[in-house]
């Protein structure tokens, strides 16, 4: 197959290989990390949770970061991202063996959340550089192909990481500290793995000094109003539309997860432990979608175009969500998994694919970092929406027809985007 001997040449490259090893370790650990959260938040059986409560504990770990986040860019075009690799996991390591301490001492939930909100908040650094990075480590022929394997095979690792959780979960009598303390020991080997890379290896070219504080606000204004000057040029207008395009399909993504959580927690599930099974079964399948879109998307994304391919991505979405979602039952919602994965992973792959390819290398780190707040605010807006609109139980028509809407939209957007582009050249 092509698509598998492509792999191996790629895997050949030394640099890429580990700088795949540090994302893998990396979003493994965060994958055990978020399954320990989903665990205490959502299916302690002490808690009643809501999807208001789902919203919530969201809103409080993303969109804090949503006023930093743009500074981080600034940063990852002025840092060395091999030492935002290292430095950032061997500050995860440290946090998440904070949020074990804090989970065994029952303290409030605020100073919980204010642990997690650190974790999530280093995380967007580590993914930022790991995006901006990969065009150092590979040529521009083959970067569709690592776009497409390295996130994918990032989210697989996260699969894992949760499929591990919850096999510690049952060996330490469903302890969810000793699960942190597991992400805790991933994050600090994804840190030590970082060191075998050199640290001027991942760029970026231009190097500067830390500003002083006041000078870093203003030249973070500055210089993000210079990055979306640069994303707005005509020659990288598909850039801008594909991201606006991604940032509406994560807002379904969010909007399905918080009603698959419910109907996990109360709806499909006689029990919390059995929920969370049924869920972690789902985030599987979910996650054999991911790797689908990684075998699908190079082939069909080289025929068609990135733009074209997230076309049908989202077409497909605003047919398939209400076929196999308005049933609520387990076997549509599990299919429905695999199909979601396969369609947003794929959408994300091409989106990044444009992006890389159009800005330089310069505005790399500011624009990834921006595209993650975006990704943030949608993600938590449709946990917003979803707990305006979902009952107790999760099984809510309105909003599965909702966003089947918005995925058409975005179909129809992105199909007149290309047309224009195509007529124009």
């Amino acid at each position: 197959m092509p698509v598998v001997r492509d792999l191996r040449v790629l895997l050949r490259l030394r640099n890429f290989r580990r700088l795949l090893a540090v994302r893998l370790l990396s979003q493994g650990a965060d994958g055990v990390y978020q399954v320990a959260l989903a665990a205490y938040v959502v299916f302690s059986p002490e808690k009643q949770t809501s999807p208001a409560a789902i919203a919530s504990a969201m809103s409080v770990l993303l969109l804090p970061y949503s006023l930093v986040g743009p500074f981080a860019g600034v940063l990852l075009d002025r840092w060395r991202r091999r030492q935002v690799l290292l430095y950032g996991n061997l500050l995860r390591a440290l946090l998440a063996s904070v949020t074990a301490a804090l989970m065994v001492s029952h303290v409030p939930d605020w100073l919980f959340y204010v642990s997690a909100l650190c974790v999530t908040a280093v995380n967007r650094f580590v993914l930022s550089g790991l995006s901006a990075a990969l065009p150092r480590v590979v040529d521009t022929d083959r970067l569709v192909l690592a776009n497409s394997l390295s996130p994918t095979a990032g989210t697989l690792a996260a699969t894992a990481g949760g499929g591990l959780a919850f096999a510690v979960r049952l060996v330490a009598s469903d302890s969810d500290a000793a699960v942190v303390v597991l992400g805790a020991a991933l994050y600090l080997c994804a840190a030590l793995t970082s060191l075998t890379m050199a640290p001027w290896l991942l760029g970026p070219d231009r190097r500067s000094a830390p500003p002083r504080l006041g000078t870093a606000v203003v030249t973070t204004v500055r210089d993000l109003l210079a990055a979306v000057r640069h994303l707005a040029a005509p020659e990288r207008r598909e850039a801008a539309w594909a991201l606006f395009a991604m940032t509406l399909m994560r807002f379904c993504y969010g909007a399905l997860l918080v009603l698959v959580l419910m109907l996990c927690r109360y709806a499909l599930a006689s029990n919390p432990d059995d929920g969370l099974r049924l869920l972690g079964l789902a985030l599987g399948i979910s996650g054999a979608g991911f790797f689908a879109a990684a075998l699908v998307t190079p082939y069909a994304a080289g025929r068609l175009g990135p733009g074209r391919w997230i076309v049908v991505c989202a077409a497909s979405a605003a047919v398939l969500v209400p076929a196999l979602g308005l049933p609520f039952t387990t076997g549509p919602m599990l299919v429905a998994a695999f199909v979601l994965g396969l369609i947003t992973q794929g959408a994300k792959i091409s989106t990044d694919t444009i992006v890389q390819s159009s800005v330089d290398d310069g505005f790399r780190g500011r624009i990834f970092s921006v595209y993650d707040v975006l990704f943030n605010v949608a993600f938590v807006g449709a946990a917003g929406v979803a707990a305006l609109m979902l009952p107790p139980d999760g099984r809510s028509a309105s909003l599965v027809i909702t966003v089947a809407v918005v995925y058409a939209a975005v179909a129809v957007t992105m199909a007149r985007v290309e047309g224009l582009l195509e007529v124009r050249e």
